[in-house]
């Protein structure tokens, strides 16, 4: 084994396919999940991808009698992936108390606890919010630091400035900090993929489910945007190429390969693709149409925003090279897998 990892929020969406990459590379994995926004099925699909069970841990990372009691029974952790954290832009307006609880508490409870237990580095899950409404696209990290427009790209950019105030103090710590676009898809075995619980606050499983008959029809939230069909643009970046991004950064933080106590990268494909480029996307790759229909703009998005993941690609060692259109088909893979399971 390479090393033993605490993967927090691990049967989450991203978490749950780093848990599986994690595994594949040659490290052990503990998960920690209150399964507020998951379910304990996914544990089954990680098994059946991999043939590892991980350990999982039920419980809340804002709890910190419960983490210190998951390092005590848990010895040897030698570095955490944190993807603990509510995650939906338009939520965070409506409930900011609970973002900022959440998303703040649990890093300060791993940050105070990780000099305690010998554990030398922590993957920070970060956003491409912390830019705000860019000056200018693609984005490289040298971009300025925007005033956020949501609680929720607020938390993430504190939590970047808690990271490395902590680090600066002298804490025996390190971290490297992704900063991450839009990640979709499911993993190819269509053994996990996105189920958020109850309505999707993220687009694509909002397609697939509205695709399949299980929403009405799709809210595209703006269609008078400055951009060349009016809708928003994103960088969509496929999950498993995301996944596989922790990985790498844990191994360079782990064998001091680093050029720093922290390091900071972009993570996308460095193309922007709009909402409805995203729908005629999957419906030419499926053959199945999605029910949508144009609606007001929504508070808190960003109007276009895309990466420059060129220090990912050249300092990392990593790229995200899987076209657009195999990455929805594998969302529709999954979403019809669930269908069979009677799901969804």
């Amino acid at each position: 084994m390479k090393g033993k990892i605490l993967v927090t929020g691990g049967t989450g969406y991203i978490g749950s396919h780093t848990v599986v990459e994690l595994q594949q590379a040659g490290y052990e994995v503990v998960i920690i999940d209150n399964l507020s926004n998951s379910n304990i099925d996914v544990l089954d699909g990680i098994e059946r991808i991999t043939g590892v069970r991980p350990v999982f841990v039920k419980g809340d990372c804002t709890d910190i009698a419960t983490l210190r009691r998951l390092f005590e029974e848990n010895p040897g952790i030698d570095g955490i992936i944190n993807f603990a954290a509510s995650k939906a832009v338009n939520e965070s307006v409506q409930k900011p108390i609970l973002y900022y609880r959440n998303n703040l508490g649990t890093l300060l409870n791993l940050l105070e606890l990780m000099p305690e237990y010998g554990v030398k580095g922590i993957v920070f899950s970060s956003s491409c919010t912390v830019y705000g409404e860019p000056d200018a696209n693609p984005i490289t990290e040298e971009a300025p630091i925007k005033k956020a427009t949501s609680p929720y790209g607020n938390t993430k950019q504190i939590s970047e400035e808690i990271i490395q105030d902590v680090v600066r103090s002298g804490s025996p710590i390190k971290s490297i900090i992704l900063r991450y676009f839009n990640p979709i898809g499911a993993h190819p075995s269509a053994e996990i993929g996105e189920l958020p619980n109850g309505v999707p606050q993220n687009l694509v499983p909002f397609i697939t489910q509205a695709a399949i008959g299980v929403r009405k029809e799709l809210s595209v939230f703006g269609d008078d945007y400055n951009t060349p069909d009016g809708s928003c643009i994103r960088d969509f970046i496929y999950v498993v190429d995301l996944a596989k991004a922790h990985v790498t950064a844990m191994a360079r933080m782990l064998e001091d390969k680093g050029e720093g106590p922290v390091e900071i990268f972009n993570l996308g494909t460095g193309r922007g693709a709009s909402v409805l480029e995203l729908i005629n996307t999957f419906e030419q790759k499926t053959g199945v149409k999605v029910p949508h229909k144009i609606v007001g703009r929504r508070e808190g998005d960003i109007e276009k925003i895309w990466a420059n993941p060129k220090r990912a690609n050249e300092v990392l060692g990593w790229t995200a090279d899987t076209p657009l259109d195999v990455t929805l088909q594998s969302a529709w893979d999954w979403q019809c897998r669930l269908r069979e399971r009677g799901v969804m």
